[in-house]
């Protein structure tokens, strides 16, 4: 365990994410590409919202996610009926002392799995949107704090409707990575069944690799210290704006998310171990990091556009800069 006053290194936070993608696959069934997207997220001090059918593994992601982290893990469940004050807390009048006092929501954990998020209202929606953006919570005027690191995995079920309400573009626009986890390839799903054959046996589940909440926080500053090039930024920049001007796309890649291709860019030069950025890391990444921010012309959505083949369009359209290693 190192010192709370200590800082880690590029190289140290890489091998911790190796670690850490190592001991979650011994749990998880799932591409070691996608779990480095929903850690991508974390180190970028952002959200994740994974959109999947039912029986998937997402919920096994979060959780095992909390466990190797050595976070505080809280689950909630979205439904039409939930209200803000059920998400984010509520007072209670205390008899014994005449008084109110507060009572702590769900949405006070480390890593918060909103389960099926578009099941809830618009209002209840709302009180998600200013958790996840300034990591706060108001109830009844009153501003609170939400616990240091803070990250939310939302999921949402692509193949049910009814009963659902879709999310507002503002807050599709907070998460900064979308992804799927999409069914297991013959060898995981066999192995699925070989764990249900052994059902007597405890379920995997994944051991602690980072010692205290400061480490992970001490990852999360490491990558502000990756070296980024101005042809990179120009790149970047170049990238996002192409796609406000694409035939297909009614509203393109707004400001936030240029910036947040350039934090991810830097959270994946750290899993990868390098100190500066290259253009291989925005190729990789813009599909998850920027089509979920794309809204389509009603004929692209006629013609069952895919967002993602946008994103790939624009990256072939656009020229790679040189960058100096």
């Amino acid at each position: 365990m190192i010192p709370e006053e200590a800082e880690i290194s590029i190289q140290d936070a890489h091998e911790r994410c190796n670690d850490i993608l190592d001991e979650i696959m011994s749990v998880v069934i799932a591409e070691r590409k996608f779990l480095e997207n929903v850690l991508l997220g974390l180190l970028a001090q952002g959200h994740v919202l994974l959109e999947d059918v039912p029986g998937t593994g997402k919920t096994l992601t979060a959780n095992t996610f909390a466990d190797v982290l050595g976070l505080e893990f809280s689950r909630i469940q979205f439904t039409p009926d939930l209200l803000p004050g059920d998400v984010s807390g509520s007072n209670i009048y205390n008899e014994q002392k005449a008084s109110f006092e507060f009572t702590k929501g769900p949405i006070f954990g480390n890593v918060v799995l909103a389960d099926e998020i578009n099941r809830a209202p618009p209002k209840t929606q709302a009180a998600m949107l200013e958790a996840m953006q300034e990591k706060q919570v108001t109830v009844e005027g009153e501003t609170r704090k939400l616990p240091v690191p803070f990250f939310v995995i939302a999921t949402q079920n692509p193949i049910e409707q009814e009963g659902t309400f879709p999310l507002p573009e503002a807050q599709v626009d907070r998460f900064f990575v979308k992804d799927t986890l999409g069914y297991p390839d013959h060898e995981g799903e066999l192995e699925i069944l070989r764990r249900r054959a052994g059902r007597l046996e405890s379920t995997p589940e994944g051991q602690r690799v980072i010692e205290s909440a400061e480490e992970v926080l001490q990852m999360q500053r490491v990558v502000e210290d990756v070296r980024t090039d101005d042809d990179l930024l120009v790149y970047i920049n170049e990238v996002c704006r192409m796609t406000r001007e694409d035939h297909r796309v009614a509203t393109g890649v707004s400001p936030r998310g240029t910036q947040r291709l350039f934090e991810c860019a830097r959270a994946r030069t750290v899993i990868e171990g390098r100190d500066y950025s290259t253009p291989d890391d925005i190729k990789e990444i813009a599909q998850p990091v920027l089509a979920h921010r794309l809204v389509l012309t009603p004929e692209a959505q006629v013609n069952d556009v895919d967002k993602r083949d946008v994103i790939r369009d624009v990256l072939d359209e656009i020229p790679v800069p040189t960058i100096e290693q």
